[in-house]
């Protein structure tokens, strides 16, 4: 037998081995994956020089085997690959043959200095180079590898701890093609001698590896990748056990799924999932993104968050690309180009298929939109890019739809929106510039609310807005195809001339006094509403109060006083209907100063029921007072109004 020839491992080296030892892979398990996935590169190319040279033929299967030795503490990871010669150990084992290497390495210690210290950037070079065969260092205090190549029939053994040093020396007798590396675990690493560890090990990182991987008489990946399938080859069976392997529900189907295959401008196979509930509904706390991204099949990182935005963290899946870059550990993506490319061709993708479903299946997107509208919406504020995208899929209730919603049963029940803005839009008025919403709390509400009469008199359709959530997205949104989107509690309100209805209250004759009712009312509210005038868009309520032009809706303006601890509510106008029979009335008593108290009183009334009307709770001891005094006038026969 030979002696062992003894080489000194290049500086670089050294280096790369004192990082990985004390600043990366704080995962070790990743050491594991590494090994695997070189593993797997030595059978894709010893099946591609089969296809290719008919002499390296054989019937063996290509396969990775994991042999675990509990007492010696030993962890083997074999392969039937092309193996390594003498030449290509000391090359591929022992220095990185790579211009630019020596300059990159010192700048990569430079940044690594310390055990906690993260791993720099330029690591993206390492996963380019291969070297992930020395994270095996990381679980073992000396790693043997036993290997022949397909070329010849010597074997070699290379053997080191890792120190500086490592000896390379012919093996006797027969050596199978291909390479075994032997891990002599650390103290610490008794847990990958463990069959049970190392089978969830492989079925998290490597469970889809294009060649069998054997531990015993079991194969840990037998899940098949069947994103890189052409999509009409995959049955729906295959995608429910698919999206069961992912999510881990068992006895749930995906509501829809995306296959997702491109070449340009990025490379890469996907398959995203909608599940059927949202956990968030139920008070499961927030979903975390459930996007599992790989590079040629191996698992780069699970719950990836960078590609896809907070707005669609529902979907399951997975995204493989060949094009990324990935340092030693792979645990970091280090090309901020690529990732940042593939992110907006997943966020077209998706939503260019939520516009087709919604035309194509549309009782899948109701059920869809049911679920994950409140997610959905929350992107028109996030992702300005995709905004018009995520417009043209929110849908809403609207005075349109009031009929079923005023008979659709219990009040308790959640009525499903279905008008787009793009519905909204066919049907507007001619000459009509905006787009009318109005939000509260509930739609029962909304669709009495005295705002609306004006609006039904001239037949213009209004958004019901009963989330929050809908109100902060248009009102980020500003406008859509041209028109302003606009809250009818607001100053700014344009009626479309074409929709001036034939009796328009305008036309009518004001009462006599009119001009002293709001002069009256505007001295008895000075400390409250900004204004008292007179109502165009009123027909039967005596009064409403509008916002001033470029103020918040009420609904806006509650939610922050509830959010906000110093949050002051600006004055709103009120305005009086002078046409409604109350206000009448009292435009004839105003004729008598005498009354004047009593008139300002019931100024105060009018506009403490228009706050409780928008949902606001006035000064509750100041309104019982007032309207206990008005009761008990009333109780001795001092006044004839009926109020």
């Amino acid at each position: 037998m030979s002696q062992p020839q003894e080489f000194t491992f290049q500086t670089e080296i050294k280096q790369l081995l004192h990082i990985l030892s004390h600043s990366l892979y704080q995962n070790r398990e990743i050491a594991l994956r590494e090994l695997i996935s070189n593993a797997s590169d030595s059978l894709n190319k010893l099946r591609h020089i089969q296809l290719s040279d008919e002499q390296f033929r054989d019937d063996a299967p290509l396969e990775i085997t994991l042999e675990p030795d509990k007492e010696a503490k030993v962890l083997v990871v074999r392969d039937n690959g092309i193996g390594l010669t003498h030449d290509e150990l000391v090359q591929n084992l022992g220095t990185i043959a790579h211009s630019g290497s020596k300059e990159f390495l010192r700048s990569l210690a430079a940044k690594s200095e310390g055990a906690d210290a993260p791993p720099p950037a330029e690591l993206s070079l390492i996963g380019q180079f291969g070297v992930g065969f020395y994270a095996a260092f990381m679980l073992a205090d000396r790693v043997e590898v036993v290997t022949r190549s397909y070329r010849e029939q010597t074997g070699w053994r290379w053997e080191s701890d890792g120190s500086g040093r490592f000896t390379i020396s012919a093996v006797e007798g027969d050596v199978p093609r291909g390479a075994q590396i032997r891990l002599h675990l650390k103290e610490e690493m008794d847990e990958f001698t463990d069959p049970n560890r190392l089978k969830f090990i492989v079925r998290k990182y490597s469970t889809f590896v294009p060649h069998p991987i054997k531990l015993g008489a079991d194969t840990l990946n037998e899940q098949k990748p069947i994103w890189v399938e052409p999509k009409n080859q995959v049955t729906e069976e295959q995608h429910t056990g698919f999206y069961q392997w992912l999510t881990h529900h068992s006895d749930e189907k995906p509501l829809w799924h995306l296959h997702l295959a491109s070449d340009s401008p990025i490379q890469f196979h996907s398959i995203l999932y909608c599940p059927p509930s949202n956990f968030e509904l139920m008070g499961f706390g927030q979903i975390e993104h459930g996007i599992n991204l790989c590079a040629k099949r191996i698992l780069v990182q699970d719950d990836c968050k960078d590609l896809l935005p907070e707005y669609l963290r529902f979907l399951y899946g997975v995204v493989d690309s060949a094009d990324l870059p990935l340092n030693v550990s792979r645990e970091t993506l280090q090309d901020h180009k690529l990732l940042p490319k593939l992110k907006r061709v997943l966020i077209k993708k998706v939503l260019d298929h939520l516009a087709s479903l919604a035309e194509e299946q549309p009782e899948t997107f109701k059920s869809f939109y049911q679920q994950f509208g409140p997610i959905l919406r929350t992107g028109i504020g996030q992702d300005f890019e995709n905004r018009e995208r995520i417009a043209k899929l929110m849908r809403f209730n609207s005075t349109h739809t009031q009929t079923k919603l005023l008979t659709g049963g219990s009040s308790d029940e959640k009525v499903t929106p279905t008008v787009s803005l793009d519905d909204y839009i066919k049907r507007a008025a001619e000459g009509q510039k905006q787009i009318y919403y109005l939000s509260g709390p509930d739609l029962d509400a909304l669709s009495r609310h005295p705002h609306l009469e004006a609006f039904r008199k001239r037949n213009l359709e209004v958004l019901f807005l009963d989330d929050p959530i809908d109100e902060f997205a248009l009102t980020q949104m500003h406008r859509y195809e041209n028109k302003d989107l606009i809250s009818i509690d607001s100053a700014d309100i344009e009626f479309p001339e074409s929709t001036t209805p034939a009796d328009d209250d305008s036309l009518k004759p004001k009462p006599k006094n009119f001009t002293r009712i709001l002069e009256l009312f505007r001295g008895a509210l000075e400390s409250k509403a900004s204004d008292v005038r007179e109502s165009s868009r009123l027909t039967e309520s005596p009064c409403c109060l509008v916002n001033p032009q470029g103020t918040m809706s009420n609904q806006l303006q509650k939610v922050l006083s509830h959010t906000m601890k110093d949050y002051e509510a600006p004055k709103r106008i009120m305005e009086i209907n002078p046409h409604a029979a109350l206000v009448v009335r009292l435009s004839e008593l105003s004729s008598n100063s005498d009354n004047d108290d009593f008139i300002r009183e019931c100024g105060r009334q009018l506009y403490a029921d228009a706050l409780i009307l928008d949902g606001i709770i006035p000064d509750v001891e100041e309104v019982t007072t007032r309207s206990l005094k008005f009761m008990e006038e009333l109780a001795r026969n001092k006044s004839s109004i009926v109020i």
